[in-house]
């Protein structure tokens, strides 16, 4: 599918119709029929690069947030601006949408997460726990809470007013891509090529593994930047610097003997982060 003029930052499949949507840094934002493969409808008002995108779980809305610090609302059937969600001081990088309130979950490179009020188009919670620019949000289908993704930490949070759970502490670089299947696995892909997989449920940090660079690549290039599950849960699909799509799968002949709990380590890891502010 050809039409976009610089590169793409953001797709989504529409779950109700034939429709795939991209976003651009053209500012562009594009809605594909694929039956027909052809663009049928642009949704113009961005003044700047378009980063992330996101479709409403039951409404006809499209919401996407760029580099002019606000993140858009829009019809998907008129092409018409619903709302122009403002607030935030730099790029809005990651989005969520829920079909409860809050139903628009915004993170963005200031480093800050907004919660929004849908029907009024208003700022109902400004999270400020993160120090560094919050590059990705990923919520499970099974509970109301979410997971923000930054260079500092992960942090847990409650779906509904923004309440602060827990720190997920493990990578040493930006964090790019979060994924969450039913099974509650967490995985996060970082700049520096590192994966990440934790359980959602206590966040202790079971496997960390790194990424196998493209042969002929540069070791520069050993960083991911979307990760996500596959239908079924159990296919893990990361996108890399090195121009490549990686599909990994789960290890059948891993047992608890081959790969064990760590649950000292993890007692005195949970006591030291109780004695932490956040």
């Amino acid at each position: 599918l050809t039409g976009h003029i610089s590169p793409v930052r953001g797709l989504a499949f529409s779950p109700r119709h034939p429709y795939l949507f991209s976003c651009g840094e053209d500012k562009m934002v594009k809605c594909w029929d694929l039956e027909t493969n052809q663009v049928i409808r642009h949704y113009h008002g961005h003044l700047s690069g378009v980063f992330s995108l996101k479709i409403h779980p039951t409404l006809d809305l499209l919401v996407t947030g760029g580099r002019d610090a606000c993140a858009r609302v829009w019809d998907m059937r008129s092409k018409q601006q619903v709302h122009c969600l403002t607030g935030h001081d730099s790029t809005v990088g990651a989005i969520l949408m829920k079909s409860v309130d809050p139903q628009i979950i915004t993170g963005s490179y200031d480093a800050t997460i907004k919660l929004w009020d849908l029907a009024a188009g208003k700022c109902r919670t400004t999270l400020t726990h993160h120090q560094k620019s919050v590059r990705a949000l990923a919520q499970p289908s099974y509970e109301n809470t979410f997971v923000s993704g930054a260079a500092d930490v992960l942090k847990k949070w409650t779906g509904k007013e923004g309440r602060f759970i827990k720190n997920l502490n493990g990578h040493r670089a930006m964090v790019n891509g979060l994924a969450l299947n039913d099974d509650g696995v967490l995985v996060s892909g970082g700049n520096d090529g590192s994966i990440r997989f934790w359980d959602y449920e206590s966040g202790y940090c079971f496997q960390k593994s790194e990424t196998i660079a493209q042969p002929g690549s540069l070791d520069a290039e050993n960083g991911i930047f979307v990760t996500e599950f596959d239908q079924t849960g159990t296919r893990l699909l990361t996108g890399e610097a090195d121009k490549t799509i990686k599909i990994w799968k789960q290890d059948e002949d891993a047992s608890e003997v081959t790969d064990p709990i760590d649950l000292s380590g993890w007692r005195k890891q949970c006591v030291a982060e109780s004695k932490m502010r956040y």
